[in-house]
């Protein structure tokens, strides 16, 4: 017994086909939409790919960028089907086609609800990718003469004065690395002296930050250097008074504002799946309801459309028995090759 039947006529067969087919270009509208915020996304993170620790991160916007493609190429074939099942004589050469095209269409719906779960599950990911590519970012910022990383100090400053931040988890984290390259330091000076001779590394480590870790909304001018020493300043303690430089770490601001892309995308993608599922069950309903016409040559007879041509019991079923048969029949074809090959064999050895 078919499922969820229900009966048409002319006028209703015509009413479904133009709602799909309205439905379709509004889905193949949402694929153009998830294409352009995978290739955003995908241009976002290459603008900073340097600050990332691996390419990993680029896997979610190929993705993004694949469904939106498959979805608009997907969703325009079916208006179409939908377009031509007011004409018999046009339908009847997509006929073959739409059951593996519904069986694909089903395929592409699970992957939908696995690619909005990645939209909100690898912001966990990214998180440890950017904490690891902005240490070593800032340990190569005084590199501006070395080859291939003389662009990390642009890029740094750039990120800390567009997300207003400073630091990967802090100002502070500035203070642990020398960010001033070794061509401006007079080795000469008692200071320059004392501060290498004092740390393990021999590295020149001081209680400042770069300029870009400043705050220009800030009314007094910016203290970026000697920033722990309260007799180097006026009217200045560090502990008590507002730094007039940025206090939140690079990682959670673009952590935010990935996150935030990742969130919206995953959002679209949610509203995606329903209306995906919908025009599914539409297109099966167009297809089942011209099978069952009571006079195939009357296109004005009335005929059943239904979702399943089955029970779902009975459709699961057909479906185990049918899996089960190709496993026979890969076993038995494995079977008469072995078989083949011993005479072979035997004929070798006599």
């Amino acid at each position: 017994m078919a499922l969820m039947v229900v009966k048409f006529d002319l006028k209703k067969r015509v009413k479904l086909a133009q709602t799909v087919w309205f439905m379709y270009w509004f889905a193949v509208l949402a694929g153009i939409l998830v294409l352009s915020l995978g290739l955003f996304f995908k241009i976002e993170l290459r603008k900073r790919s340097e600050l990332m620790d691996n390419n990993e991160s680029h896997f979610l916007p190929n993705l993004l960028i694949a469904m939106g493609l498959i979805a608009c190429g997907m969703n325009a074939f079916g208006g179409k089907v939908c377009y031509d099942s007011l004409d018999p004589i046009k339908f009847a050469k997509w006929k073959p086609m739409l059951k593996p095209f519904l069986v694909f269409c089903l395929g592409f719906n699970a992957l939908l609800v696995v690619t909005a779960l990645l939209c909100f599950v690898m912001r966990i990911p990214l998180q440890f990718t950017l904490a690891e590519g902005l240490k070593n970012g800032m340990k190569y910022y005084k590199d501006t003469d070395t080859p291939g990383r003389c662009y990390m100090k642009r890029t740094l400053d750039l990120m800390q004065m567009e997300f207003r931040c400073c630091g990967n988890d802090h100002y502070r984290d500035w203070f642990e690395i020398q960010w001033v390259s070794n061509r401006y330091l007079d080795f000469s000076a008692k200071e320059v002296k004392d501060r290498i001779g004092s740390n393990v590394d021999g590295q020149y480590l001081m209680d400042g930050v770069p300029f870009s870790c400043c705050n220009p909304s800030s009314p007094r001018p910016c203290i970026q250097h000697q920033m722990t020493n309260n007799s180097a300043h006026y009217s200045y303690d560090h502990y008590t008074e507002e730094l007039n430089v940025w206090r939140r770490g690079c990682r959670d601001a673009l952590l935010s504002y990935y996150g935030g892309i990742m969130n919206t995308i995953g959002a679209l993608v949610c509203t995606l799946n329903p209306l995906q599922v919908a025009v599914t069950i539409g297109l099966q309903y167009v297809d089942s309801s011209l099978s069952t016409l009571a006079n195939p040559e009357d296109i004005e007879s009335e005929s059943e459309g239904f979702l399943l041509e089955k029970t779902v019991k009975e459709t699961f079923t057909d479906i185990m028995a049918k899996m089960k048969a190709m496993g026979k029949g890969t076993k038995v074809e494995e079977g008469g090759e072995e078989g083949v090959a011993t005479p072979q064999e035997g004929g070798f050895s006599s």
